[in-house]
């Protein structure tokens, strides 16, 4: 049987021992609640009997998981709903709407872009088959997160994959987004060039850090509103493709994104309605893996969005 033994980081002091476990050990909420009834998550050597039970940095934490299982592929899904907006035999380009998970993960094992990819294109299940990319992940090169709406390319072929790998690791892969922002961004143009990593306070959340990885993100001001609250439409361009960069930094320099619930600071817009940050994924250009022409994508504004900027217009 195999076993996490671990000391409570101070990023999971005072964090819910059902919580952390998951996050520490990668396992559903509910593979949780079945090792805390059967007695297998122990802290100080004590077994824990209440899943609500608050962990505090040092004590020791202790799970016993049992004998891993084999990783099961994702399976095809006709059911999951995208558009492919370009097909070809060494690339598919696809409009992902916002709420799609792009691949399976703790959490989120169906109904993923993944599985709704694999229906579409069975052949992308080669590229785990022969070992080019892992098993969760076929074909997948770049992600947006889950609330993020628009541009996404997958490989079809191992050389394909290789060229957008490298294209994406020399920055030569343009992503070009569309995010309206709390407050007036007063320069017209700007770069955040901060390093981004991991949350000390909360492990699911990204920020600003000296221990972090380059990030840089580059904005251009498209239009700016007064009402109910000042607000700004910018075009922010990736140099760098860390997790939740554009979130971050935008949050960053005092401008979080509308409708961003994990980095707004509590702060909206009085009437919005929107479900999910005001992100869009609106540009996507990279050279084409077999002929190298340069090729660009783009996508319009969702409804949700388009009905946003309309009711600030009014």
């Amino acid at each position: 049987m195999s076993e996490l033994s671990v000391p409570v980081p101070a990023s999971l002091d005072g964090v819910r021992v059902d919580r952390a476990v998951a996050l520490l050990a990668d396992v559903s909420r509910s593979a949780v609640d079945a090792l805390v009834d059967g007695g297998r998550v122990q802290v100080e050597g004590e077994v824990v009997r209440h899943r609500s039970r608050t962990l505090h940095e040092g004590e020791l934490l202790t799970v016993q998981l049992g004998e891993p299982e084999a990783p099961e592929p994702p399976g095809p899904d006709p059911t999951v709903a995208f558009t492919v907006v370009h097909a070809d035999p060494d690339v598919v380009v696809v409009d992902k709407p916002a709420g799609l998970v792009v691949h399976p993960g703790a959490g989120h094992r169906e109904g993923t872009l993944v599985n709704g990819l694999l229906a579409q294109f069975p052949d992308l299940a080669d590229l785990t088959a022969d070992g080019t990319c892992e098993l969760d992940r076929p074909g997948i090169v770049h992600r947006l997160d889950r609330g993020t709406s628009g541009l996404l390319v997958v490989a079809r072929t191992p050389a394909a994959y290789r060229s957008l790998v490298d294209q994406l690791g020399d920055r030569s892969v343009s992503r070009r987004y569309r995010a309206l922002v709390i407050g007036e961004v007063e320069s017209d143009e700007g770069v955040v060039d901060a390093p981004i990593g991991r949350s000390v306070s909360s492990p699911t959340r990204m920020s600003v850090s000296r221990k972090g990885k380059e990030a840089r993100t580059r904005y251009r001001v498209e239009h700016r509103y007064a009402e109910p609250v000042p607000t700004t439409l910018v075009e922010a361009s990736l140099e760098t493709g860390r997790t939740h960069q554009i979130r971050v930094h935008l949050a960053a320099i005092g401008h979080p994104v509308v409708g961003d619930e994990t980095y707004g600071r509590g702060r909206a817009v009085p009437g919005s309605t929107l479900g999910r940050p005001f992100l869009h994924a609106y540009s996507l250009a990279f050279d084409h893996p077999s002929t190298g022409e340069r090729r660009t994508w783009t996508s319009e504004l969702p409804d949700d969005l388009t009905a946003e900027l309309a009711r600030l217009a009014d």
